[in-house]
């Protein structure tokens, strides 16, 4: 463990949170923006269902730990809607056994501590014809469908609006944009950084608009060691600091501002 401790965002979930760091993705983003406010811990495991991540709950989410989560992001849902396989050997959890399992998620997560926040990702849609292009020599054929995913992402957001847990329909979010079939995917289900821009920008919605104190808005929050020192740069006049410890701050938000990266402001590649 190393200090000063910072608030913790936890990523849990399948193959979608433990690629968020590749292809500039949606973990990744949140990682540069919370440079010096929080740590993003990721706990994506590839090929888990909601049946598996509840088995484990306890070893990644001890409740006797010393320091719980401000944040925990989880995602479950697109393994769980793949068709069953003829031999029972598969991902596939039942919808009402899906529904059952992210509750017990949810209670688990709600009880670490009053300050651990959490926000659930519904199943986003997939490219169909993408994903057998590029994964049936691998995997075989695919039981994988959209409108199974869509099932299960509307499963999941009811279960969150009875709960009172934030929820983020990324089936509906991923399709607002008029060529996501040809621009969201790797490879018909993981996402690309175009996809990833849009799970980014749902993300950072949720947290400035939630009424949380303390706010875990990337803006909102303090920089650690933002204190002035004699050893800051000086800046092009020869005479004044510049404050580097909001360099990253100022460079995330010109970024988001001026390319397809405005996550604050909406993405211009976005309709």
């Amino acid at each position: 463990m190393v200090g000063p401790v910072r608030p913790q965002f936890v990523l849990f979930g399948s193959s979608i949170v433990e690629f968020s760091y590749s292809d500039e993705g949606w973990g990744a983003i949140l990682a540069n923006l919370y440079a010096r406010k929080a740590d993003i811990v990721l706990r994506g495991y590839a090929g888990w269902n909601s049946r598996r991540a509840l088995q484990n709950l306890d070893k990644i989410f001890p409740k006797d730990a010393t320091d719980q989560p401000s944040l925990i992001i989880v995602y479950f849902g697109g393994n769980d809607s793949m068709h069953p396989h003829p031999s029972g050997l598969s991902p596939h959890v039942p919808l009402q056994e899906y529904i059952e399992n992210m509750k017990k998620i949810a209670i688990h997560l709600k009880s670490l501590s009053k300050k651990t926040r959490i926000i659930f990702l519904s199943s986003p849609p997939i490219n169909e014809v993408q994903m057998h292009e590029t994964l049936s020599d691998l995997l075989g054929p695919l039981r994988r469908t959209n409108e199974a995913c869509r099932t299960y992402s509307e499963a999941c957001l009811e279960l969150c609006r009875e709960m009172n847990v934030k929820a983020i329909d990324l089936w509906s979010a991923l399709r607002q944009r008029h060529d996501w079939l040809d621009v969201c995917f790797t490879d018909g289900i993981h996402l690309s950084n175009e996809g990833s821009k849009i799970v980014a920008k749902e993300i950072l919605k949720v947290l400035r608009e939630a009424d949380w104190e303390p706010s875990l808005d990337w803006k909102s929050m303090p920089v650690e060691f933002a204190e002035d020192s004699p050893y800051e740069p000086i800046g092009a006049d020869e005479n004044t600091h510049i404050d580097v410890s909001n360099w990253n701050n100022i460079q995330g938000k010109s970024q988001l501002e001026m390319s397809n990266c405005a996550l604050t402001k909406g993405f211009s590649s976005v309709d």
